[in-house]
């Protein structure tokens, strides 16, 4: 019987796998990297084990001294959460050979599996040794990786040995593996996965069927089960498939099987040898524990006949620290406040957490149950909309106005969605009122008497930065309160403001942190009284967007060459993502700052391009 489980990875999943962990009285170790030291999932648990390493990126990889952390903790199985290690057959052997449990499946299906050249060939299918112009659209992909890193999509042959470079940079630095291969790419296809669950007796049970179709940068971000839309025929050939290849390698444990489905058929993608990320919409949909009933099973216990009946519809959707109106570039900093209300939350971060740069920029996955498909759609995007996210930029509203998207409610969605929507999801102005109600939430907090004076006074001027523009709001304090031009103000504190705005009373919960303020969902900067001297950047100047590392600059890039706008420059690595960085104009490299290797910070002047066009 196991009594003590290290979890051999970091964040939200090892804070999940805690949680059941302790509901059936085993005790909890972690492991963390020098960054994570003070990470909720290393103070969560019963023991925690430093894991040593210069780079903090790297740590998690390092099997032999999380088999030696294990080993002096006194733990007596090994679970290994997703990504990392995961799905290195290497990594359960070791920990198998230390005399410890591995809750997962043996070492040899995870070979079969986790590389997906090998899976596709176990499958009857082979990837594209060459690729011609006819063979296009295709994908580069990551052999042993998943969760979107070391993947592109490539339209012009011409940019396929860009992409085929870039992908195995990243797959090397996320996986320790740079090996990567190339299939068609289906326009317009669904993601549909099958979770499925084996036991050492050869029962396997396929427990339905999720729609992971909602993904950027081939990372999905809004997960369902059951997959909305599918004929029973078409749900039954997944599941039939998704057996059969479980079978093929004699799996044991908890997996998935993933397709393309695009015109009614279905496409083999891979099978990932592990817990998924959205594990929890199953649990929600069949009233069951995945992580417990891992543990049983690799304490030997049998599956009870069939697998249990499903119930409801539930939908996942992640949130990440992220903007993606801008690329989606992750953000760091501060957590200030998480609070998403009537859902379940998975996280590995609560209230004062700092967001850093070296891993995933996802901060929670929240989970919404309801009867119908309609009414979970609902729950979640009304919970998301209520909840407080104060901190770095998240891509909250996105999710809210994904989930109210007719495209998604009527499951029509596909995962080209994001390609094709992400204008107007991300473009709805804020709220024009917010400023003002962080200008009256401050005034009554900085005064004991709401800033009222028994004087004739001018206007109180405060500005904020809001959207990425600048706001000036004027107010005047009277004996009856604050008033303002065209808006009634009914009640101010320095969290609750009330105004009447065109014959409607709204409410404003205001927080403030610093000079950061958030009024409901609307995040504002205060901007000091008299303006900072502008920053002396020239123009065509390239700026860290995020901070991070750079890993590589273009081939024969030096001061003096010819560029066109929209030419990649360089790449910054951040939260284990590349990111290009493009010129800003066509012209002349005047000025290189970045080289491999170097740590930037957001606002570092990379490069300077000088505009070519006559003035």
């Amino acid at each position: 019987m196991i009594t003590s489980v290290l979890v051999a990875n970091r964040g939200e999943i090892a804070c999940r796998v805690f949680r059941t962990c302790r509901e059936l009285g085993i005790r909890t170790v972690a492991v963390h990297s020098d960054a994570d030291g003070d990470a909720l999932h290393a103070r969560v648990a019963d023991a925690a084990v430093r894991l040593p390493g210069a780079a903090p990126a790297d740590t998690y990889l390092r099997a032999d001294l999380i088999v030696k952390a294990a080993l002096a903790a006194g733990a007596d199985a090994v679970h290994p959460g997703y990504g990392f290690l995961s799905e290195n057959a290497d990594f359960a052997r070791a920990v198998g050979e230390a005399g410890l449990v591995w809750i997962g499946p043996p070492p040899e299906a995870i070979e079969a599996m986790a590389s997906k050249t090998r899976a596709k060939k176990l499958m009857g299918l082979e990837p594209l040794t060459t690729v011609t112009a006819d063979d296009l659209p295709v994908l580069v992909k990551a052999a042993a990786g998943g969760g979107g890193r070391g993947m592109r999509i490539v339209r012009e042959l011409s940019c396929l040995d860009a992409e085929v470079t870039a992908a195995r940079a990243e797959a090397l630095s996320a996986f320790g593996d740079d090996e990567v291969f190339v299939e068609p790419y289906v326009e317009g296809g669904r993601h549909v996965e099958v979770q499925i669950l084996a036991d050492t007796y050869g029962t396997v049970w396929a427990l339905g069927t999720r729609d992971c179709s909602l993904q950027r940068r081939h990372q999905k971000v809004i997960e369902e089960a059951p997959a909305p839309g599918l004929t029973p025929r078409l749900t039954a050939d997944l599941c039939a498939m998704a057996v059969r290849a479980a079978r093929a390698v004699e799996y044991v444990g908890a997996g998935t099987v993933e397709f393309l489905v695009a015109d009614g058929r279905a496409h083999f993608l891979e099978m990932n040898t592990r817990l998924q990320v959205e594990h929890p919409v199953t649990e929600a949909v069949f009233g069951i524990d995945l992580v417990a009933l891992q543990i049983r099973v690799a304490e030997g216990a049998a599956l009870d006949g069939e697998p249990p009946r499903a119930r409801g519809h539930a939908i996942e959707a992640r949130l990440y620290a992220e903007d993606p109106a801008r690329d989606w570039a992750p953000q760091t900093g501060t957590l200030h406040r998480l609070a998403v209300p009537d859902v379940r939350l998975d996280t590995g971060y609560t209230d004062g957490d700092s967001i850093g740069v070296h891993y995933d920029p996802m901060l929670a996955k929240a989970v919404a149950h309801a009867p119908t498909r309609a009414e979970a759609i609902r729950r979640l995007a009304g919970a998301l909309a209520r909840a407080e996210v104060h901190g770095p930029v998240t891509n909250r509203d996105l999710l809210v106005r994904s989930l109210r998207h007719e495209e998604f409610t009527a499951a029509r969605m596909d995962t080209g969605f994001y390609e094709r929507r992400l204008p107007e999801l991300t473009g709805s102005a804020p709220d024009p009122h917010a400023p003002l109600a962080a200008a009256l939430a401050d005034a009554h907090g900085r005064s004991r008497f709401g800033g009222w004076r028994n004087l004739p006074s001018q206007p109180q001027v405060k500005r904020y930065l809001m959207a990425g523009e600048e706001h000036e709001v004027r107010y005047r304090h009277t004996r009856s309160g604050p008033v303002a031009d065209g808006v009634r103000v009914l009640h101010t504190d320095a969290r609750l403001v009330i105004l009447e705005v065109d014959g409607v009373r709204r409410k404003f919960e205001v927080s403030r942190y610093g000079d950061q303020v958030y009024v409901g969902p609307t995040a504002l900067t205060a901007l000091p009284r008299f303006r900072e001297p502008a920053a002396d950047h020239a123009p065509g100047s390239l700026l860290a967007p995020m901070p991070g590392t750079v890993v590589r600059v273009a081939d024969g890039l030096v001061v003096g060459a010819a560029v066109r706008a929209g030419e990649p420059l360089l790449w910054l690595e951040a939260m284990k993502m590349e990111h290009k960085i493009t010129a800003p104009v066509t012209g002349t490299l005047s000025a290189l700052h970045a080289a491999a290797g170097r740590q930037v910070e957001v606002g570092t002047l990379l490069a300077v391009v000088d505009d070519n066009a006559p003035r």
